[in-house]
């Protein structure tokens, strides 16, 4: 290798570490993770039945715990 690629090598990765260590430093702070060690909170009654309303809904005469019950096309 000529001198020359050498040297520019070298510049090539001082810049690198040089713009590598000032991201690292100036980074922002980390970010608070919600409900870390907390305890979970149990969802009321009301909670609940909005959410079976949402996702659940339909006709609730039908037992559908086994797959989607259809009605026939004839």
């Amino acid at each position: 290798m000529s001198p020359r690629l050498v040297i520019i090598l070298a510049v090539v990765g001082i810049i690198a570490s040089g713009v590598g260590i000032a991201r690292w430093m100036v980074q922002p702070p980390a970010a608070h993770v919600s409900g870390a060690g907390e305890a979970p909170q149990a969802a009321s009654d009301a909670d609940r039945r909005a959410h079976r309303e949402k996702f659940f809904g339909g006709d609730t005469t039908r037992d559908i715990r086994g797959g989607q019950e259809m009605k026939p096309r004839w």
